[in-house]
């Protein structure tokens, strides 16, 4: 049987894992980190193009478990006027919609998952180099000193990723898009929004991008994307949680609408977080190693679509696999697969992103003329390239045993 290393054990590394299995190639999943306990960082909406690649796999269940729907987002102004109400994708054809959770508590409830089908997770296990063998295998080696040896390596080991420059020295790293990231809760009750369920709502504020939701107990997630230089490391630690949202707030204070107020009284989950994406990424394979997900292709969390490419990689990956003859010909035919569809995705995040940093004047004229752009552009019809994309379920339709 055909066996493969997968490093990282986000959303990437166990969906890649589950979907070989699915093809009759055994994996192991090594990750650097600890395992988490699934309740730092970001909140994300996965899409129904995610869904649908997630329930390919027989992981759809999962994600409604853990999540809560998200149909729509209204776009909204400093001065409180609706710019545009967009439709988040599709519906599958049950009827279910995005639904939005926690990253963390996604990968973790994957990661539980691939352990209940006989996946192994190998956590506090760093991949510090890896090479082909000649006998077309690839040995791994770990920090810690250790080795593995399998016929293929897949690294899914994020935007830094180590394997993306094992398998090419010159491979860019992530680009800092301008934005830094905060992310928090407010209890129920606290502050009175406008929001319906199953809504995002957005605002353009006139120093930063604001975003909430409510969750099915009424509670009230948040993030801000603030445009300044990066954040450093001693910033970081020499800044206070209160110090953070006392600046947070004050971005806000000249705006319509409760961010200021849900920021003050909140409780701050993400704290700090310097944004990047991979303009393009050159090269994704050598010998039997390839990247998958944001090591592959990271795009500016303003695409909507991080997690969702990530899950729709695993489903492809493992039906090129599973079609070819060797393994260095399904790492080829996945690529070919899915470089023009990611790299399309990359560059329409970036030019969300854009929208996040405008100066004054700049958000004057944005504000004119993003309603009439998103009427032509921003339809269901538009964007149904993204949202609307589905799997091929034959890639992974049944075991098989190679």
């Amino acid at each position: 049987m055909t066996s493969a290393i997968i490093v990282g054990a986000g959303v990437a590394g166990p969906a890649t894992a589950m979907a070989l299995q699915r093809v009759g190639i055994s994996a192991e999943i090594f990750e650097g980190h600890a395992r988490s306990d699934g309740e730092v960082g970001s909140y994300v909406t996965v899409a129904p193009n995610g869904l649908d690649a997630l329930d390919a796999i027989g992981g759809l269940a999962l994600a409604r478990r853990i999540g809560f729907p998200s149909r729509r987002s209204v776009l909204m102004s400093a001065r409180g006027r609706t710019l545009a109400t967009l439709s988040l994708g599709r519906p599958l054809p049950d009827g279910t919609v995005g639904l939005t959770m926690k990253r963390t508590r996604l990968a973790l409830a994957l990661c539980a998952e691939a352990e209940r089908r006989g996946i192994e997770v190998q956590y506090g296990r760093r991949l510090a180099d890896a090479s082909p063998r000649p006998d077309g295998s690839v040995q791994a080696v770990f920090e810690d000193g250790t080795t593995a040896t399998a016929d293929l390596l897949v690294g899914a080991d994020g935007v830094h990723s180590v394997t993306r420059h094992i398998i090419d020295r010159q491979a860019p790293r992530g680009r800092y898009v301008g934005l830094t990231n905060f992310g928090g809760v407010t209890s129920a009750g606290l502050v009175e929004v406008e929001a319906a369920p199953e809504e995002w709502r957005f605002l353009f504020g006139r120093h930063a991008f604001f975003g909430y939701h409510l969750t099915g107990q009424r509670d009230v997630i948040w993030f801000v994307n603030a445009p300044r230089q990066q954040i450093t490391p001693m910033e970081r630690r020499g800044t206070s949680t209160h110090q953070w949202q006392e600046w947070l707030a004050g971005l806000f204070v000249h705006d319509r609408g409760p961010a200021a107020e849900l920021i003050t009284v909140g409780a701050l989950e993400l704290v700090a977080d310097n944004t990047y994406d991979l303009p393009r990424v050159p090269v994704w394979r050598r010998g039997p190693m390839v990247v998958v997900g944001d090591a592959a292709h990271a795009p500016s969390p303003s695409s909507g679509q991080g997690a969702s490419m990530s899950l729709e990689d695993a489903v492809v990956l493992a039906g090129s696999l599973r079609r070819a003859p060797s393994v260095a010909a399904g790492l080829a035919a996945y690529e070919a697969r899915r470089r023009t569809r990611v790299e399309r995705i990359v560059r329409y995040g970036a030019r969300s992103s854009s929208t996040k940093t405008s100066g004054p004047m700049a958000a004057v004229v944005r504000d004119a003329l993003l309603p009439l752009l998103l009427r032509a552009f921003g339809t269901d019809r538009s964007t149904r390239w993204m949202t609307g994309h589905r799997v091929d379920r034959g890639d992974v339709a049944a075991p098989t045993h190679r």
